[in-house]
C-alpha cells in the first residue's frame, strides 16, 4: 500500500529540512561545516519470488547525514588571536578535564593564567618553547603566553662597516696629543650603545685618528674608546688599510668596557667584546659608517603576539626584540566524516575517523594559518533555501499520494 512509502517520504523530507534548518541557523556561525542528508530506498528483505524488474519498493531512509568539510571563506577581524585555517586540519583543544577535542573555530583568546583558549575555555595545544625562543616539538601540550620581562642580553659583538677617508690629514711626530674633547685632534667619531648584565646602556664612542705608517702604502689609523662620557682611552687599538683601501688587520679586535658599576646598580665591566669591523675601507671618500649593529638589549616587556603561518607565536617586546613562545599544531584525520560531533564547533575522534595525524601547519595534507583572521561557516544560503523549496515540494508530494491511497481506499469501501 502506498501509505508506507508516502509516510516514509514524509519522514525523509521532515529530517532533510532539519539538516537545511540547521545549516541555515548556523550560517553566521564561524567554522561551522554544513550537512548534506544522503537517501537511500528501502526494500524488503525476502524478494517472495519476485523476478528482476517486478520488484516495488517500500519508501526511503535517511542513510546518513555527511558533513562537508569544504574551504569557508577567510575574513579579516581586529583581534591578533582569531586564527583561520586556510586549508585541511582541525586545531586541537583540551577540555579542563583533560579530554581531547578538535575545532575548525579560530576564535581564541588569552585566559587569567595565560593560556589560549576558546570561548568554552578549551585550552589551544602546541609545542612548547625554551627560555632562548627555541621550539620543542613533542608532545602537544597546553599553550601558554609567558608575560614574564625578556633577560637582558649582554653585548658581546659589535659589527661595524665604515668607510675612513684616505685623504684625512696624518697626525704624526709634532701633532698635538688625542683628546677627545678637541676635534681637531682626531679624524672622525662614531658610537654605539652597548647593554651590560642588568639592561643598562652604555654609549662607547670611537675615534678614528690617522697615524703615520711606518711601512708604504699602508694606512694606519688610531681607534680610541671612550665610555658613558668618562676619559678615554690612553692606549690604541692600530688599524690597518692595503693600498687598494680593504682591511689587513685580522678581526675580531677585543674590547673591555669599563664604567662606574656602582652608578649602574653594581652591574660588572664588560670584557672581551668582540669588536669587528670587516667590510670596512680607507677610500677617497668622506667617513661614512654603512653598518653598525651589536648583540645585547635590554630588558623588556611584552607588547603583542603575532601567530605565523606556520603556527609559530612570537612574542614581541617593548626593548625591539621578538621571541618565540610556542607553535600551534594542527590534527588531521583519515575520514574526517568519521568524526564525532560533540556541538560548540568541537569533534571528537571515533573508530570510523581513524587516529588524528599531528603536524605543524603547512607540513603534508594540512594547511596553514592566516592570524587576525576568522574561516566564516561553509553554509551557502542561496542553495539552502533551493534545497529548502524543493524538500518542500516533496513533501507535499508525499502527502499527496498518501491523500490519493486513501481516495482510493474510500472508492473501494463505497463499492456496493
Amino acid at each position: 500500500m502506498a501509505f508506507q512509502q508516502g509516510l516514509s517520504g514524509l519522514n525523509a523530507a521532515s529530517k532533510s529540512l532539519d539538516v537545511i534548518s540547521n545549516n541555515v541557523a548556523n550560517s553566521g556561525n564561524v567554522g561551522f561545516k554544513s550537512g548534506n542528508t544522503l537517501f537511500a530506498d528501502v526494500y524488503a528483505a525476502a524478494l517472495n519470488g519476485a523476478s528482476a524488474g517486478t520488484q516495488v519498493g517500500i519508501g526511503t531512509t535517511i542513510g546518513g547525514v555527511n558533513q562537508l568539510f569544504s574551504q569557508g571563506n577567510i575574513t579579516p577581524t581586529n583581534n591578533p588571536l582569531d586564527i583561520a585555517i586556510n586549508g585541511s586540519g582541525f586545531y586541537r583543544v583540551t577540555e579542563p578535564d583533560g579530554g581531547v577535542a578538535y575545532t575548525r573555530n579560530g576564535q581564541f583568546d588569552v585566559d587569567k593564567d595565560g593560556f589560549i583558549v576558546n570561548v568554552q575555555g578549551y585550552q589551544l595545544t602546541g609545542y612548547g618553547a625554551n627560555a632562548a625562543g627555541v621550539i620543542l616539538p613533542a608532545s602537544p601540550t597546553s599553550l601558554q603566553i609567558d608575560t614574564a620581562d625578556l633577560t637582558p642580553n649582554v653585548t658581546s659583538q659589535i659589527l661595524a662597516g665604515l668607510n675612513l677617508d684616505s685623504r684625512a690629514p696624518v697626525f704624526g711626530t709634532g701633532s698635538a696629543v688625542f683628546d677627545e674633547t678637541d676635534p681637531t685632534t682626531y679624524s672622525s667619531s662614531t658610537s654605539v650603545s652597548v647593554f651590560d648584565s642588568l639592561g643598562n646602556a652604555h654609549v662607547t664612542t670611537l675615534y678614528f685618528r690617522k697615524a703615520a705608517s711606518a711601512t708604504p702604502d699602508v694606512g694606519t689609523w688610531e681607534l680610541y674608546t671612550q665610555v658613558d662620557g668618562a676619559a678615554a682611552s690612553t692606549t690604541p687599538i692600530t688599524l690597518e688599510f692595503n693600498s687598494s683601501g680593504a682591511l689587513n688587520t685580522t678581526m675580531p679586535l677585543s674590547l673591555d668596557i669599563d664604567f662606574d658599576n656602582a652608578a649602574f646598580g653594581g652591574a660588572p665591566d664588560i670584557t672581551g667584546v668582540e669588536l669587528n669591523f670587516t667590510g670596512s675601507t680607507q677610500y677617497g671618500s668622506p667617513f661614512g659608517v654603512n653598518r653598525q649593529t651589536q648583540d645585547g638589549y635590554a630588558s623588556g616587556r611584552l607588547s603583542g603576539i603575532t601567530v605565523g603561518q606556520d603556527g609559530t607565536i612570537q612574542g614581541r617586546y617593548s626593548n625591539g626584540q621578538s621571541r618565540n613562545l610556542g607553535q600551534v599544531v594542527l590534527a588531521n584525520f583519515q575520514s574526517t566524516n568519521g568524526l564525532i560531533s560533540l556541538g560548540n564547533n568541537l569533534w571528537a575522534e571515533s573508530p570510523d575517523s581513524g587516529q588524528p595525524l599531528i603536524g605543524t601547519p603547512g607540513s603534508g595534507s594540512l594547511g596553514t594559518l592566516t592570524a587576525g583572521s576568522v574561516e566564516e561557516s561553509n553554509v551557502d544560503l542561496t542553495a539552502e533555501l533551493v534545497n529548502m523549496i524543493t524538500q518542500q515540494r516533496a513533501y507535499q508530494a508525499n502527502a499527496q499520494s498518501i491523500k490519493t491511497q486513501d481516495q482510493v481506499l474510500q472508492t473501494l469501501v463505497n463499492l456496493r
